[in-house]
């Protein structure tokens, strides 16, 4: 077994132990360095938990409402420019999210903070409804703040 493959077969059973059944994990305590933009992280925070949440639910317009706009995302080797309604029902039922029943964040960790803008390191992982894992998939989110709101602005994920 190779060294990539043993990583990956542990991240997979790291994965299922650390979300069991697909409940989310909770963001981590505001590390010291960033102590300064704590409310500006709990807020960034709270995006990616109403995101996460309008997801699971299908529910095309809260999802959007977590965006700023214009959102740009970097997956599968393209970089798409997300603007509202771009979202359709059909996206929960084909492609890489045909089996998708729901998902959850497996880690949430902060590794820059602004007074408008919190990069936040994560992972999240896609189950099938019986909470069998798909897959999980390493991201950087940014949360920015515009005009007083918080929305996630870009995402670079190695998600399909």
């Amino acid at each position: 077994m190779s060294r990539r493959e043993a990583l990956i077969g542990a991240g997979i059973v790291m994965a299922a132990a650390s979300d069991a059944m697909g409940q989310p994990v909770k963001a981590p305590p505001v590390k010291p360095e960033h102590a300064k933009f704590a409310a500006e992280i709990a807020a960034a925070q709270e995006r990616l938990d109403a995101f996460m949440k309008a997801f699971n639910a299908r529910d095309i317009p809260a999802y959007e409402a977590t965006f700023n706009f214009p959102h740009v995302r970097f997956a599968s080797s393209k970089v798409t420019v997300i603007n509202p309604g771009f979202h359709k029902p059909e996206m929960f039922t084909r492609g890489a999210l045909a089996e998708w029943d729901h998902s959850a964040w497996a880690r949430r960790d902060v590794i820059h903070a602004g007074a408008d803008k919190v990069h936040i390191d994560t992972r999240f992982n896609r189950y099938r409804k019986d909470g069998s894992v798909i897959g999980g998939f390493d991201s950087i989110y940014i949360v920015t703040r515009v005009d007083g709101r918080w929305g996630i602005q870009g995402r670079s994920s190695f998600a399909p």
